[in-house]
């Protein structure tokens, strides 16, 4: 999946800015999902622990980790929570690294869900996310020529939460518990890897838009994921090469569906 791809090449662009090689990280990943990039760095040597509120899914990274190599399986730990458990888990600065992707936007408190994760990132560590770009919601729409969803998407009110997930609200709350934003990036600026989970609602206000066919656009973003993952060893390197430059670069990078923010803990 070219999104996955991208996440996973600016996550380790920003972990070799920051830790020397070779260091063998403590990493968390709080909402697993399919624990594509928990297992991704436990390949790569690292001690990976998951939260995962979904017992589904977290049966299915447990069923994914069992096809691993032994010192994978070693290094691997997935355990049922969310964001708002961190506290419960694990003591303060117990991590170098803290990953939340695509789940932000459905943290019931995201302030107090950051402020966890914050907590239990030790000096100089590393946190990574992922969220929608919600002043962009009416490009994806507009570009599929579905023009009623592009005119909800930028006559809507934003809802309380889109408020916290702008990216100047989240630079200005990141400073104030110690986490300051490093770097950004835009994901997905092209739409090479499909919308991620929950994009497709273009106004926010819970209608699924369609497509101008009457698809579900929900239903397209998975079909084209779907397109891009049949072989999953392969990677279209001329979209990935594009859409990783266009996602560092403005004004590309402020229309992208998703954007990733790092911070590192003071």
């Amino acid at each position: 999946m070219i999104r996955q791809e991208l996440v996973a090449r600016q996550l380790e662009e920003r972990i070799a800015a920051h830790f020397e090689v070779g260091r063998r990280l403590r990493v968390l990943d709080v909402g697993l999902s399919d624990g594509a990039q928990a297992l991704r760095l436990a390949r790569w040597g690292h001690e990976v622990t998951g939260l995962e509120a979904d017992p589904q899914k977290l049966a299915a990274v447990d069923a994914a980790l069992e096809q691993e190599p032994e010192g994978i399986r070693a290094r691997f730990r997935a355990l049922a929570g969310s964001g708002q458990d961190t506290g419960a888990h694990f003591l303060p600065g117990a991590f170098d690294v803290v990953l939340c992707h695509d789940v932000l936007d459905q943290a019931r408190d995201p302030d107090s869900t950051l402020a966890g994760l914050a907590r239990v990132l030790d000096d100089g560590g590393l946190l990574s996310l992922v969220i929608p770009n919600v002043t962009a919601r009416a490009m994806r729409p507009g570009l599929a020529g579905d023009w009623q969803a592009a005119r909800a998407a930028l006559t809507a009110e934003p809802a309380e939460g889109e408020r916290f997930l702008r990216l100047e609200t989240l630079t200005s709350f990141l400073s104030r518990i110690g986490v300051p934003m490093e770097r950004w990036y835009g994901v997905g600026v092209f739409g090479a890897g499909g919308a991620p989970t929950g994009a497709a609602s273009a106004a926010g206000g819970g209608e699924t838009a369609e497509a101008p066919d009457g698809t579900d656009t929900a239903q397209a973003a998975h079909t084209a994921d779907t397109a891009n993952t049949a072989n999953p060893d392969t990677v279209d390197e001329a979209a990935v090469d594009a859409e990783e430059r266009a996602g560092r670069l403005d004004p590309y990078r402020g229309v992208a569906p998703s954007l990733h923010l790092f911070g590192v803990r003071s």
